[in-house]
């Protein structure tokens, strides 16, 4: 975790998907393929590259054209993806919804940056509400410039009037919060809500939780009747 070194943070911007709302790639078309094979399909059609386009701003009939110009089974499958593309959504984060709740409940200003077609972005607040919370979000495919690009975090900054050295950023994905950490902001690299919460609170953003087991030098001394 990098540590800030001059005042109190007062922003928190988080990615989204795999930290407000679970995504896996798979499922809209597991009624079809197993895992294996879609992770087989994914690696022979370079699906991540092609899912990259979209977050980039490239129309979705233009991804599924690229990638049956070279396999038109590719064509077929990503055609489907994105037609079911809810069913990729898993839900919200577990314990996600209450750290925003707790944040915005503390006065911290929260945003988000994410990765995500424009075409499918409208998906990701029905299924995790929390997203609704944020005061804004900078969108990739929306801007057509997507993470680690340090272009994107200068438009965040600039649009929202952001201190880096102030503002928290969250993401899955540690190139994401290298390129963060390179322009000053305080990247945490998103494991869970727990370690996020430990993080949050070491840096002065929230407090221990009230359930929270006290460490053993912590604990008072059992009452004794004589």
């Amino acid at each position: 975790m990098s540590q800030p070194a001059g005042p109190h943070p007062t922003t928190v911007v988080f990615d989204l998907g795999n930290v407000l709302i679970g995504w896996d790639q798979s499922l809209p078309l597991s009624d079809r393929m197993a895992r294996d094979e879609w992770n087989d399909f994914a690696a022979e059609a370079a699906f991540a590259s092609l899912n990259s386009l979209a977050d980039r701003g490239v129309p979705i009939a233009d991804v599924i054209a690229r990638a049956a110009y070279s396999d038109p089974r590719h064509g077929e499958i990503v055609e489907a993806y994105y037609d079911r593309f809810p069913l990729s959504l898993t839900g919200p984060i577990d314990g996600m919804a209450e750290v925003v709740a707790e944040l915005k409940a503390a006065g911290i200003r929260l945003l988000g940056l994410s990765n995500w077609s424009a075409e499918t972005f409208h998906h990701a607040p029905e299924v995790a509400p929390a997203i609704n919370e944020l005061e804004d979000i900078v969108v990739s495919g929306r801007e057509k410039m997507i993470k680690p690009d340090p272009q994107i975090f200068h438009l965040l900054s600039q649009r929202f009037d952001l201190v880096p050295g102030r503002t928290i950023f969250v993401d899955d994905l540690q190139a994401n919060i290298d390129a963060a950490n390179r322009l000053g902001f305080i990247g945490l690299h998103f494991t869970g809500a727990q370690q996020l919460r430990n993080d949050l609170h070491e840096l002065g953003l929230l407090p221990p939780r009230a359930d929270e087991t006290p460490a053993a030098d912590e604990v008072p001394p059992a009452n004794v009747e004589n």
